[in-house]
């Protein structure tokens, strides 16, 4: 996901962009502490999504 796409959304949209990651990077942590994680990639791109959706949130003004 591309900064300029995420500007381009609402706050609101950016919230929910948001608890979706969070849910994703739980997922993830729990399929990595069962050893079920095949591809640990995965966990760096949501941890850096969610970093920039809250960059985002914060240029907005709209923090958590």
């Amino acid at each position: 996901m591309k900064a300029a796409e995420l500007r381009a959304r609402s706050a609101d949209d950016l919230q929910d962009e948001l608890t979706e990651l969070l849910r994703a990077q739980f997922g993830l942590r729990m399929q990595r502490a069962t050893q079920q994680l095949s591809n640990n990639s995965q966990l760096r791109k949501v941890r850096r999504d969610i970093a920039r959706v809250r960059t985002i949130l914060a240029e907005k003004g709209q923090r958590q």
